[in-house]
């Protein structure tokens, strides 16, 4: 095991790490290294478990022991700094003590991302690394077997998306639609019933829309981005609108990841449920 003590915040080896929490430089570092941020050593561990790439681990001094047996498997080194040597570093308190760079891979393709899918869950636009990942959270715990991506969604191996989603952006599939415009035809072409979650006038419940649907059919659970909701393009490309009904309290729907958690229990529940009509 390399282990590398490093007191100077400075230092180029620990560049990686810089400044995590200023958005525009990660992006441009991320992609140009193609590296994302793993935090916390549950995280780190999912990470390793689904076979990501180790670049390098940061721990401070009391975490150092943390991850003898993650570090012992890989060739990355080890970087042991002091927690004010981590905080002028990374720009907040690294209360958990525990980081890693990892490689990206390549996204797959859509139709690798859909075979064998029933039930997907379709971003758009969504920009906030919370809110993209505390979907994958909600997708992969109900059961759904992919996200698909419009392309300005935020990046689900953000770093505040992956402790968010508690490292499910590793294990749920996922890719990004390369046209906005056409993409939800590629989705209907390849045979999924689209359902636009809105709270419009027009939508029919969500349990009645899902209660409706044959023991083979695929779904596609359209969620718009925060405030403005679906566009007028894709709620015309759905093949539903559908709403989860609210008590009369004067609230008209729910935030985008509490509704994402509720529509993913439903579509998942379809299994558990007669088909519709059966007494």
């Amino acid at each position: 095991m390399d282990v590398i003590k490093v007191s100077d915040p400075a230092d180029p080896r620990l560049a990686d790490y810089t400044r995590l929490r200023d958005v525009n430089l990660r992006r441009h570092l991320e992609a140009e290294h193609g590296l994302f941020m793993a935090e916390g050593d549950k995280v780190i561990r999912r990470a390793a478990a689904a076979g990501f790439e180790p670049r390098s681990f940061l721990l401070t001094e009391r975490r150092a022991a943390a991850l003898d047996d993650v570090v012992a498997a890989s060739d990355a080194p080890l970087y042991v700094v002091s927690e004010e040597t981590a905080e002028r570093l990374v720009g907040f308190d690294l209360h958990r003590g525990a980081l890693a760079a990892y490689r990206r891979r390549a996204l797959p393709g859509l139709a690798e991302v859909l075979a064998g899918a029933r039930s997907i869950v379709v971003l758009e636009d969504l920009v906030d690394h919370t809110n993209v990942g505390a979907i994958f959270r909600s997708a992969a715990g109900l059961g759904i077997d992919a996200v698909v991506l419009a392309p300005r969604c935020a990046d689900p191996l953000y770093r505040r998306a992956v402790k968010v989603s508690m490292g499910a952006v590793f294990t749920l599939p996922y890719t990004r639609l390369e046209d906005w415009y056409g993409g939800l035809d590629t989705l209907r072409e390849a045979g999924f019933r689209l359902m636009a979650l809105t709270p419009g006038a027009d939508s029919l419940p969500l349990r009645e829309a899902v209660a409706a649907l044959g023991p083979d059919d695929r779904v596609g659970l359209l969620l718009g981005t925060e405030g403005d909701g679906l566009s007028s393009r894709w709620l015309e490309r759905a093949s539903d609108r559908v709403h989860i009904p609210m008590a009369d309290r004067d609230v008209d729907s729910l935030n985008v990841t509490a509704a994402a958690a509720v529509a993913c229990y439903e579509l998942a529940g379809r299994a558990r449920r007669p088909p519709h009509g059966t007494p």
